[in-house]
């Protein structure tokens, strides 16, 4: 039996068939509901079967528009999620040697909010800032959520898919008064099409 064989036979024999584990690509993601996550997360942890002692990364994702083009033809079908915003963590085991991805969706689309996993793991302290200051999920029980990339009064979430590529605002220093402000993007929105060449001998001998 192999490594990940073995991982799937211990996760089936710790939840039986409560959670599906897809395979693709040599790694293994459960997708649990938001709920249970923290309890989850807990006994991934403390389990001598699976034993991931390490969360070695956590994010958000905006599910929004998710494999759909730009005139609305369905690129991705058959992908149906239960919600805009997921949270994602990647853990490590050292014990056995093996790795999984976790992932879970907030409740809510419009105010994202999950329990906090600093208390399985404490490394995620700051990833979990992070997906808050990007995307905007609120972790309940952290106890120092606030911004940690963008400025303080930064509005909005860069990293939502609705947030506009130019930002909201923007800021320079006033020599005169001697102080940073904050003013109108004065960017113009446009879009770019790249050009495309189709004559297969360009470029050839020049």
């Amino acid at each position: 039996m192999t490594r990940l064989e073995t991982l799937l036979h211990n996760l089936h024999a710790a939840f039986g068939d409560t959670f599906t584990p897809v395979q693709a690509l040599g790694e293994v993601t459960l997708t649990v509901p938001a709920d249970q996550w923290v309890p989850i997360c807990t006994r991934l942890r403390d389990e001598p079967g699976l034993r991931f002692e390490s969360c070695i990364d956590l994010c958000g994702v905006d599910y929004a528009t998710y494999g759909v083009g730009k005139v609305g033809d369905p690129i991705g079908a058959g992908h149906s999620f239960p919600g805009r915003f997921a949270v994602v963590v990647h853990l490590l085991s050292l014990t056995h040697n093996w790795r999984l991805r976790v992932r879970t969706f907030t409740a809510s689309s419009e105010f994202p909010v999950l329990a906090s996993l600093t208390e399985v793991w404490p490394s995620v302290n700051w990833y979990e800032r992070e997906a808050f200051d990007l995307f905007g999920i609120v972790f309940e029980g952290h106890d120092d959520l606030r911004r940690i990339l963008t400025d303080y009064g930064f509005i909005g979430h860069p990293f939502r898919k609705d947030f506009p590529l130019s930002g909201n605002v923007e800021m320079r220093y006033d020599p005169e008064q001697k102080r940073v402000l904050y003013q109108p993007v004065t960017i113009e929105s446009r879009e770019l099409t790249p050009r495309v060449i189709r004559e297969d001998s360009y470029g050839v001998g020049r």
